[in-house]
């Protein structure tokens, strides 16, 4: 198990870098005034330029996707309820999402910001998670009738 979630960390840190970029190129593409944003202003501010900000924000990326990687292993416990697994999923991602959002100033530091950003990554993942559900519930249903239709 623990080799298991190594791998998978390691996995998923080119992947949390990657999606990293292409964030801010959407950023950048959104502002449309021609320019490149790596960073929020905040953070090249907190860091004292922008070089140390992209450093910061690629060893936070980084971080960010070995932290899905692993809780991916999550997923895969068989003898866990699926409440159990997303319970635990959601915490741990919740955990690492939080504190990297703070730190890259992804969100104000205020109460009123962390609860918004709080509240738009559980609606994100809860998006996500439906969806999943559904489309994982539809191909049991169609493996059930195909078991079915065979007896």
């Amino acid at each position: 198990m623990r080799k298991k979630i190594i791998l998978r960390s390691l996995l998923g840190m080119p992947i949390g870098m990657t999606i990293s970029y292409l964030i801010t190129i959407l950023i950048s593409l959104a502002m449309a005034d021609g320019n490149y944003y790596p960073v929020v202003p905040e953070l090249t501010d907190a860091c004292g330029s922008e070089m140390n900000a992209i450093l910061f924000q690629a060893l936070f990326s980084l971080l960010y996707g070995a932290v899905w990687g692993g809780a991916s292993v999550i997923w895969e416990m068989e003898d866990w309820s699926l409440l159990r697994m997303t319970a635990t999923h959601l915490a741990v991602c919740s955990i690492a999402t939080f504190p990297i959002g703070w730190f890259m100033r992804w969100m104000p530091h205020t109460i009123a910001g962390s609860l918004l950003y709080f509240g738009i990554f559980l609606a994100i993942y809860l998006s996500i998670w439906f969806s999943q559900y559904r489309s994982m519930k539809k191909r049991i249903d169609q493996i059930n009738r195909k078991i079915q239709a065979r007896n």
